[in-house]
């Protein structure tokens, strides 16, 4: 198991057709399942499993095929059906998912199929599958800097890239978050970036038009410095979503679980209280769809 995550997080691999899905997990009680940023792996929720496994929760985060030690051959899949093989494996019935950015429009996906299995949402800077992308000029302009880095073949360069797009954010300066963050975004990234292309992901119908159907109680988060799209995003779904809470979190871009931890910490305790304290954590036996 990776160094970066707690000697007390217990590692799991599952076999889903020809990939094995790397993941680990840790405490007792209630599910809540993790699911990485694309730019990412399940290292990024190291310090959000152990707050949630601290108050009473069964904290769980898994490598999607592409990132961290899963491993994959390119074959024919679909993240979601993954999803659903993991949530067998480890006999898990309904979960609150906490997702960033992909992880979040998978999480969104996966509620749209299964409604009755999703206790609750968090969603942070979320992809919602056939989501319209609108850039600023400053905005094009990082991107195209990142497509020139791809085209060439330099994923050094390439993942610095991204690190100011997604981790210092394209409203900061190049190299504003650093430390231990910095480094393992980067370690993250270029594990990901280094893997071997899979081409034939089953595409997802768009969700985009459907986010009025996801009733589940949800908590939206967006940092202030994230690219305007995932911003004016955020409010869109916070008017779609019946039941949703939505905050814009201050002098933070598009990875806060890293670079503000205990501030998505301290929302996300709050989320899991108020669940348990409505009910919805037992109210799972809706029939799925």
């Amino acid at each position: 198991m990776s160094a970066d995550l707690p000697e007390a997080f217990e590692p799991f691999a599952l076999e889903v057709g020809g990939a094995t899905l790397a993941g680990v997990e840790t405490g007792e009680g209630l599910p809540v399942v993790f699911v990485h940023a694309g730019v990412c792996d399940k290292r990024m929720w190291a310090r959000q499993m152990v707050a949630v496994a601290d108050i009473g929760w069964h904290a769980i985060a898994y490598d999607r095929r592409g990132y961290g030690e899963t491993t994959s051959p390119d074959e024919a899949f679909n993240h979601v059906d993954d999803l659903e093989a993991l949530l067998e494996a480890l006999d898990i019935h309904a979960a609150v998912f906490v997702g960033c950015s992909l992880g979040g429009g998978l999480a969104l996906d996966f509620a749209l199929r299964h409604p009755g299995r999703v206790i609750g949402l968090v969603l942070i800077g979320t992809s919602v599958t056939g989501a319209p992308w609108n850039s600023t000029e400053a905005e094009a302009m990082i991107e195209a800097a990142e497509e020139d880095a791809f085209e060439r073949g330099d994923l050094e360069m390439l993942n610095k890239v991204q690190a100011h797009e997604w981790l210092d954010g394209p409203r900061g300066q190049s190299g504003r978050v650093g430390g231990e963050a910095r480094k393992l975004f980067l370690e993250m990234n270029a594990l990901a970036l280094s893997k071997p292309d899979l081409s034939q992901d089953e595409q997802r119908p768009s969700a985009w038009h459907r986010m009025g159907e996801v009733a589940a109680p949800s908590l939206l988060l967006v940092g202030d410095q994230d690219f305007t799209t995932l911003i004016d995003r955020h409010e869109y779904l916070s008017e779609e979503m019946p039941n949703a809470f939505a905050a814009v979190l201050e002098d933070v871009a598009h990875i806060p679980s890293l670079e503000r931890p205990d501030l998505v910490n301290s929302m996300i305790l709050q989320f899991l209280d108020a669940i348990e304290g409505s009910g919805s954590a037992e109210d799972d036996d809706e029939s799925d769809i």
